[in-house]
């Protein structure tokens, strides 16, 4: 395949030692910050094979399939990557200190070694793990090393859309380090976790200060409109805090609050906002998605965050920005996360600039039987005829432990987002990829988070449970049945144009190709249209397929290197004011 360059690709390598230099947590903030990205030795052994010397560099956190790494090489899965730096001279140890170093991810299992002393093993290629090396370090120089394996798709572990033989709507499997590595020092005794949750009805915010150690902690909120209040409580138990003159949060007015906690020596700083997402009967009787008490029409594209220079990682904190900011001026108020986890940062932002947030589960499992969980399920649904999820083989769901991990990451996804007020719906599996026991999944999601809706399977494998009848339609004429559910039309269109000059590919994969800018509007203003007159017959929720071309997928919104825009965007902007409630 060609290699696409961003606008950003040159200036991340022009300046190696500043790359993805932000803060990567914004959500708990300390001044104490030490970013390790950049350059590291690297070397690809067979398995059980302790590396003797490095072959290169790599320049983390770039994956090294990634061009941006510098190495563009595949690991296969009875490979090992290995990672090697010495620590900054400002890591050292100090009396009543500790030393806490944190992966944002690493793609799939990572070993990670202090001084050559095993401190920590981690299993889940999308979510940040951390681990205290105080007691590892020792004076002078101070090494860490990281193995690394990926079995990517010949296991049962959440892989999302990555494939070893790429192809289609699979794309380049990436491996490895992808998200921000980075220290920081705290006191012996520290807040670990905040847990912040708006209470829109009741207009107070229930903070939850999690220690490892009981004590009394104060909580400060502030705002752009009022001054500073503060309030004392305990470590580990609920702390409800009155918001007076509550500015509500929405896309079109993303107010944020600002909250500082501090515990014994410890201070971190956070955010919040004031928003409320449900389900209920409009006017006419038709369930629909109210935000903060009123029907809230949301118009989604989906968004699977693959660069072309990159692969998973973006270029940088702007290039994460862009999309949110571009599908937003084009009048789009939600995003669906498409089997993916992002850096902390890209929900920031979507906090910051008001973009609402469908967060896919990442899938896993062996291999499905396509003619069972692809064509049989695609044409009943046509008939609305619901098929089971118990068929754990054909699923690609045989294995109990693989079922349990997914449980788990779920559980930790939901842990590790909960504070962002832009995400409003978990999407627990998509279109049976991977799907096992959905209404008993969605009970443990619904128990751990009441506060968000849940589509319990976007496309078919519909269980009858979650918030939505959640429908897939690329091929067929848009039918709806009376449902006490929100009807969503979570993935439709999918339209292409190939721009020579910016695909990675000369295949083209979509569902409706086109040969032009113009003809493709046309569809697409024609396609909207069919859609906004299901509207008045409950539609509440639209995902068009997708923000941008990936691989041989050229049904973006925007080329694969965000440099064309492939619709008009008067036609883009028109339909978006016309569909609404």
């Amino acid at each position: 395949m060609k290699k696409l360059k961003t606008r950003w690709t040159d200036q991340v390598l022009e300046h190696p030692d500043q790359v993805l230099a932000e803060y990567p947590r914004p959500s708990m903030r300390r001044e104490s910050y030490v970013n390790l990205n950049g350059y590291w030795d690297y070397v690809i052994t067979g398995k059980g094979k302790r590396p003797e010397r490095y072959a290169g560099r790599i320049l983390v956190p770039f994956s090294p399939e990634a061009p941006l790494s510098g190495v563009e090489r595949s690991l296969h899965p009875s490979q090992v990557l290995w990672y090697r730096r010495m620590l900054p001279g400002e890591v050292e140890r100090r009396s009543g200190r500790r030393w806490l170093l944190h992966f944002g991810a690493v793609d799939q299992f990572a070993a990670v070694y202090v001084n050559k002393r095993l401190a920590k093993k981690h299993l889940g290629g999308y979510l940040p793990f951390s681990v205290d090396v105080t007691d590892f370090l020792r004076k002078g120089e101070n090494e860490l090393i990281v193995g690394v394996r990926d079995f990517t798709d010949q296991s049962y572990y959440s892989r999302g859309k990555q494939k070893l033989q790429r192809g289609g709507m699979f794309y380049t499997a990436q491996s490895g380090i992808w998200q921000t590595v980075w220290m920081e020092e705290v006191s012996e005794a520290h807040v670990d976790r905040l847990k912040i949750t708006p209470l829109y009805d009741e207009k107070m915010v229930e903070v939850t200060v999690c220690c490892a150690d009981r004590g009394q902690v104060s909580v400060a909120v502030s705002s752009e409109e009022t001054q500073p209040w503060e309030v004392e409580g305990e470590a580990n138990e609920p702390i409800r805090i009155p918001v007076p003159r509550m500015h509500p949060w929405t896309p079109e007015d993303p107010f944020l609050y600002f909250l500082s906690v501090t515990f014994g020596e410890d201070r971190v700083d956070s955010y919040f906002a004031m928003r409320k997402i449900s389900v209920s009967l409009d006017a006419e009787g038709i369930p629909r998605t109210f935000l903060n008490g009123r029907p809230y029409f949301q118009r989604g594209v989906l968004d699977q965050g693959y660069w072309p220079d990159g692969l998973y990682t973006a270029p940088c904190d702007e290039a994460l920005e862009f999309d949110i900011r571009e599908m937003k001026r084009l009048g789009f108020n939600m995003l669906r996360k498409h089997i993916k986890i992002e850096p902390e940062r890209w929900y920031y932002h979507c906090d910051r600039l008001g973009m609402l947030v469908w967060q896919d589960m990442v899938c896993g499992g062996r291999p499905y039987r396509k003619w069972y969980v692809t064509y049989l399920a695609n044409g009943l649904e046509k008939f609305h005829i619901r098929m089971t999820d118990r068929t754990y083989g054909l699923l690609g769901r045989k294995e109990e432990k693989g079922r349990q991990q997914f449980v788990e990451e779920m559980k930790e996804t939901i842990r590790l987002l909960w504070n962002h007020p832009s995400i409003v719906t978990w999407v627990l599996f998509n279109e049976g990829w991977g799907q096992f026991d959905a209404k008993e999944v969605t009970r443990l999601a619904r128990e751990m988070d009441p506060s968000r809706l849940i589509d319990q399977a976007s496309g078919w494998f519909d269980q009858g449970g979650g918030d939505f009848r959640s429908i897939h339609n690329y091929f067929f004429k848009l039918r709806f049945w009376r449902e006490e559910r929100v009807q969503a039309l979570t993935e439709f269109g999918g339209f292409c144009w190939r721009c020579r000059e910016h695909s990675m590919s000369g295949k083209v994969y979509g569902y409706r190709i086109y040969g032009s800018k113009k003809e493709l509007s046309a569809g697409y203003g024609q396609l909207i249209k069919e859609v906004a007159s299901h509207i008045g017959e409950g539609l509440s929720v639209t995902i068009y397929t997708q923000l941008s071309d990936v691989e041989e997928e050229v049904n973006g919104i925007y080329t694969y290197d965000r440099e064309i825009l492939k619709i008009d965007e008067n036609v883009l902007k028109e339909w978006n004011e016309k569909c609404s409630i």
